[in-house]
């Protein structure tokens, strides 16, 4: 397995904001990551009647746009994310694919009616992203509510937890690389 993270940004994102978490990344995984080129969908792609878009639409560009050449891909997106069992997800990964996808749509405390606060999307976004990460290479969720690798049913406990794994998950995924 390659140790590299590639992060997919979906459209225009912040270059400063991506640079920060690719350097995070690095940290928690101990691999390289690099930010990869943006990746244009248009509004057009969203379903019209939930106006969010659906997973499975931006894992299939994602793969088409970026020809498996080792590595794990990590799409970071601004659309609001859905797929067919939850009516919104902050994120999810496929382990067999090696590629996440977070969301930074419900992150961003403007969506909850407060001031924004980039440093608060900021540690949520590397929260979330551990944690699909995480998925990517074969951890499964942690009962610990402190671990990266807890499942947020709110944002309150994306708040809650760390941007790390507990000491059970970090041994799991050590293992993992071994």
């Amino acid at each position: 397995m390659e140790s590299r993270i590639r992060i997919v940004p979906i459209n225009a994102l912040d270059g400063i904001f991506l640079d920060r978490l690719a350097i995070c990344l690095e940290e928690r995984f101990l691999m390289s990551a690099r930010v990869e080129r943006a990746l244009a969908v248009p509004r057009s792609a969203l379903n019209n009647t939930r106006a969010q878009l659906f997973l499975n639409t931006l894992t299939t560009r994602v793969a088409r746009a970026f020809p498996d050449d080792g590595g794990t891909l990590l799409a970071v997106t601004d659309f609001d994310l859905y797929k067919t069992s939850h009516r919104f997800i902050f994120g999810d990964a496929d382990e067999q694919q090696r590629m996440a996808a977070v969301s930074l749509h419900r992150l961003r405390s403007e969506f909850y009616g407060e001031d924004p606060d980039s440093n608060l999307l900021f540690q949520r976004a590397l929260k979330e992203c551990v944690h699909e990460l995480g998925h990517s290479l074969g951890l499964k969720h942690c009962y610990n509510v402190r671990c990266a690798m807890y499942y947020s049913h709110s944002i309150f406990e994306t708040d809650n937890k760390m941007s790390y794994f507990c000491e059970v998950c970090d041994k799991r995924i050590t293992r993992a690389r071994n």
